[in-house]
C-alpha cells in the first residue's frame, strides 16, 4: 500500500507543480484569449458544477465507457483467437492494416448518416478508434507466450477456459494493459471530436459552443475539465495496472 501511494504521488507531483505555476504566472492577466487561472476556475464552478454541467459530463463519460468496454471485449476475443493461430494472423493481417490506417475521425460523417447524432455514432467512433491498439497488443501478447509454458499446460491437460485464465490472459496481460492505456488516450480524444461534429450535449459540444460565442473563460474551463478527466482515468489505469501486473513487476525486480 505504501508503494502504491508513493507511485501515485510521483505521478501527481509534476501536474500539481505545473498547476501552481500556471496560477502564479497567469495571475492578473488582461489578455482576452488567455485569462487568468482564477478566472477559469470561477467559470469552471459556474459551468460544470451544476445540474446541466454534470449532465454533459455524465453523457460524455457514458459514451467513453461504453465505447472503450466494447472495444476491449472485442480486442480480447479476437486477440486471443488470432494470437493463438499463425494461419489466422496471416489471413487477417492485411484487413487489420487496412482498417488501422483509416483515421477514426473520418468515420464520423459516415456514422452520422447511418445512425444520426445520437449516442450510437459517437460510441461507434470511440470503439473503432481504440480497438486497434488493444487488439494488436493482445495478439502480440498471446503470440509471444513462452513455449515452455504452453507445453506445461499441455502436459497438465489445461484446455479451454482453464488454459485461458491460467496461462493466456495472465501471460499476455503486460501487453494487454499497454494497449488499454493507449486505447484510453485515443478514446478520450475521439469522445471530444465526435461531440464537436454533431451533438446535443457532452463536453465537446459545450466547448465548441463556448468557442463560437467567444466565452473564452468557459471554453478554457472545458479544456481544464478534459485534462482533469484524463489525469483521473490515467491514475485509475495505473492502479489497475499495479494490481493486475503485481506478479510481473515482482518477477522483473528479482530477475
Amino acid at each position: 500500500m505504501k508503494s502504491l501511494w508513493l507511485r501515485l504521488w510521483t505521478t501527481l507531483l509534476l501536474p500539481v507543480v505545473l498547476f501552481v505555476l500556471w496560477y502564479v504566472v497567469s495571475d492578473g492577466s488582461k489578455n482576452f484569449f488567455f485569462p487568468s487561472l482564477s478566472t477559469i476556475l470561477q467559470a469552471f464552478d459556474e459551468t460544470w458544477l451544476n445540474a446541466l454541467g454534470m449532465h454533459d459530463i455524465l453523457a460524455s463519460l457514458w459514451r467513453l465507457a461504453v465505447g472503450f468496454i466494447m472495444s476491449l471485449a472485442l480486442a480480447l476475443l479476437f486477440g486471443v483467437l488470432l494470437g493463438s493461430s499463425k494461419t489466422a494472423r496471416d489471413y487477417s493481417e492485411p484487413v487489420f492494416e487496412f482498417f488501422r490506417a483509416i483515421p477514426p475521425s473520418v468515420m464520423i460523417p459516415v456514422l452520422l448518416v447511418i445512425s444520426g447524432i445520437g449516442d450510437t455514432s459517437k460510441i461507434a467512433v470511440i470503439s473503432f478508434g481504440c480497438l486497434w491498439p488493444m487488439l494488436l497488443n493482445t495478439i502480440e501478447g498471446v503470440r509471444s507466450i513462452d513455449p515452455v509454458l504452453k507445453d506445461t499446460c499441455r502436459v497438465y491437460q489445461l484446455h479451454g477456459l482453464r488454459r485461458l485464465f491460467a496461462l493466456t490472459l495472465p501471460a499476455a496481460s503486460p501487453q494487454i494493459i499497454t494497449g488499454m492505456r493507449t486505447g484510453l488516450s485515443i478514446a478520450i480524444i475521439l469522445m471530444v471530436i465526435s461531440e464537436m461534429f454533431a451533438s446535443r450535449n457532452g463536453i465537446g459540444f459545450t466547448i465548441i459552443q463556448f468557442q463560437r460565442t467567444f466565452s473564452i473563460p468557459e471554453m478554457w474551463s472545458g479544456i481544464l475539465l478534459l485534462g482533469l478527466i484524463g489525469v483521473t482515468l490515467s491514475l485509475v489505469m495505473r492502479i489497475i495496472e499495479m494490481r493486475v501486473l503485481n506478479w510481473y513487476e515482482g518477477s522483473r525486480a528479482h530477475s
